[in-house]
């Protein structure tokens, strides 16, 4: 079979975003908007899965993603993130639920959130409003929090804990 004659370039690069373009690609967004965050660092189905709920609460989901400065401060180890930031990205921007993915550098995404005003702040079932960083100025500006609880119990660390494991035998 012949490949065809011209392949067009893939189209995940056009959900990233960063920088001053960040307003304008909101604002173009469908509402209601839903945001989450995190690592990402080897995506698994507990991330498919949560990542595809999220969506199904609003009509566009943006994802911010921790840099690989920001996951180092975290603790997770200091071979972590074992993908980097722009591989991280990509990936998520693969999905089809994903409408936006933006990085940041912070220890915690609170200026991001503030910034791109979701109507609903998403974050896993082991976290609340309270422990949320920006659900709060979510919920003041008349937006509201969610958790999702856990589909599958997945965990990139438990992941790398057991390959460690094998590799030690």
């Amino acid at each position: 079979m012949a490949a065809p004659a011209s392949i067009p370039p893939p189209r995940y690069p056009r959900k990233i975003v960063a920088g001053a373009e960040l307003v304008a690609r909101i604002a173009a967004l469908p509402r209601p908007l839903v945001m989450t965050n995190g690592v990402f660092d080897v995506l698994h189905r507990g991330h498919v899965t949560y990542l595809d709920q999220a969506r199904s609460l609003g009509a566009a989901l943006v994802v911010a993603v921790n840099s690989d400065a920001s996951v180092r401060r975290l603790g997770k180890g200091d071979d972590r993130p074992l993908n980097p930031l722009a591989d991280r990205m990509a990936v998520l921007a693969g999905l089809e639920a994903v409408d936006l993915v933006v990085p940041f550098d912070d220890d915690t995404p609170r200026s991001l959130v503030i910034a791109v005003r979701p109507d609903i702040l998403v974050k896993g079932g082991d976290y609340t409003a309270e422990t949320t960083a920006g659900a709060a100025e979510v919920i003041a500006a008349g937006g509201r929090f969610a958790a999702i609880p856990f589909a599958f119990e997945r965990s990139t660390t438990a992941l790398v804990e057991r390959i460690r494991r094998a590799e030690n035998r």
